[in-house]
């Protein structure tokens, strides 16, 4: 009987004790160090203004 149950415990698979390395992801867009957001909201555009300079931002990005 005291085989049996070894030769259970010898059969089992586990997981190996690996311990990985975390990556802190790279975000895209805007990067927070050079980006000023105080100085780009002191400008005050209107809707449309902030809008067509984000249009003009992402093709610029995209490279269009």
């Amino acid at each position: 009987m005291n085989e049996k149950n070894e030769n259970q415990k010898k059969n089992k698979a586990e997981e190996p004790a690996v311990e990985y390395e975390v990556q802190k992801p790279k975000l895209k867009g805007i990067d927070p160090d050079t980006f000023d957001f105080d100085a780009e909201f002191a400008k005050g555009l209107t809707p449309e203004q902030a809008k067509a300079e984000s249009i003009r931002r992402i093709r610029e990005w995209w490279g269009k």
